[in-house]
């Protein structure tokens, strides 16, 4: 008997995770992997977290929160705005969410209905247009490049036909690491603000940038819908735990859907990251660690032929344009992987019209690797 599957569900792979599994089942044979596949920090969380941690299992009986989160952790959320940008953030805006998966699966049902349209650059993060998708929202993609910094412009929106919607960016980006600068954000803004197009910016890499600051989109409006993660800066991946700024007029909608879909965030985690926000020196110590790896990569990987990389403003991440080594940047991974042992991750993940010509490299994880990686690459390409 063969009964109804959704098509809704019918969505592409996250082939990053598809690569992992492929590298794990490598390492499992005995064979030495080095994971540039992975957009995951390659250090625990910082030892006051994981003290806050152990006092919770053995103080609190760790039930249900609050839907939106705990008060302190929210209002931890809401000094830190203060703290990092001079933006005052009221912590009733402030939405503790599963992971920031979680945040864009709240932001996209209460700010879209099905049939609305939702721009967002390509490439990018491929869980925002295959959620969107699964929603019955459509993801409208805006081929971006070294142009516009692999980001969204005023001009580009102007492009397109019909009504949006919305507009999702991410500064720093995923897979380019590329971030919008301040005046080209506070223009994009503006324009959102006149055309009535919801503005969703994911800034999970804020805190890990190499230069210029990235800036929130709270320093220029209100209006927007602000995600952010413990999973980057604060290398709390495993721990599942994101947030959200939301426009005052949305929190109610939110609270009632998070009170359906989740009950409420992590308890254990959230304790946990209350203490987050007083580990700068140690969380600045490991993104003074992804600058050195990225120095590594950044003078390494030219010398084996990928020497068209984006700016790598932030994030952990050097996007490659490898067109004159391949077409078919799934298979060359694959290739890469097989008989190097070296993890990446194809473009296709990230831009589904040009990303075969494309590859994604990570430097989050110990610069010993990185070390390994790029002398095996350079061996393999010689």
């Amino acid at each position: 008997m063969a009964l109804k599957i959704a098509k809704r569900a019918a969505v592409p792979p996250f082939i990053v995770m598809d690569v992992l599994r492929a590298a794990n089942e490598q390492a499992a044979s005995g064979k030495a992997v080095f994971h540039l596949e992975l957009g995951q920090p390659g250090t625990s969380a910082p030892k006051a977290i994981r003290d806050a941690a152990k006092r919770a299992l053995d103080e609190d009986v760790l039930g249900y929160t609050d839907a939106f989160g705990l008060p302190i952790l929210r209002q931890n959320i809401a000094d830190h705005y203060s703290a990092q940008y001079g933006v005052k953030v009221d912590s009733a805006r402030v939405v503790v969410t599963t992971g920031s998966s979680g945040a864009f699966v709240l932001a996209f049902l209460g700010a879209f209905e099905p049939g609305d349209r939702v721009a967002l650059a390509s490439p990018g993060y491929p869980c925002y247009r295959n959620i969107l998708t699964a929603l019955g929202v459509e993801p409208v993609l805006l081929l971006t490049g070294p142009e516009t910094n692999f980001q969204p412009s005023p001009e580009a929106l102007d492009r397109v036909e019909g009504k949006l919607d919305g507009l999702i960016v991410a500064s720093p980006s995923n897979p380019t690491g590329t971030i919008i600068h301040s005046d080209k954000f506070k223009e994009l803004i503006a324009y959102c603000d006149r055309k009535e197009i919801r503005l969703i910016s994911d800034e999970i890499y804020h805190g890990i940038t190499f230069g210029e600051k990235a800036e929130t989109a709270l320093a220029f409006t209100e209006n927007s819908i602000v995600v952010n993660s413990f999973s980057k800066y604060f290398s709390m991946t495993g721990w599942r735990l994101g947030w959200m700024i939301l426009p005052e007029d949305m929190l109610r909608a939110a609270e009632c859907l998070a009170q359906n879909l989740f009950i409420s965030p992590p308890t254990l985690s959230q304790y946990a990251a209350a203490a987050a926000f007083d580990c700068r020196d140690e969380l600045d110590a490991n993104v003074a660690a992804y600058a050195k790896s990225r120095a590594l990569l950044l003078e390494e990987l030219p010398k084996a032929g990928f020497d068209k990389l984006a700016p790598a403003e932030g994030a952990f991440y050097l996007y490659a344009d490898v067109t004159e080594l391949t077409n078919d940047s799934e298979a060359y991974c694959r290739r890469l992987l097989a008989e190097t042992g070296v993890a990446t991750t194809p473009g296709v993940d990230f831009d589904p019209d040009r990303g075969s010509r494309y590859m994604r490299f990570s430097f989050a994880g110990p610069y010993e690797h990185m070390e390994e990686a790029v002398k095996r690459i350079k061996a393999w390409r010689a």
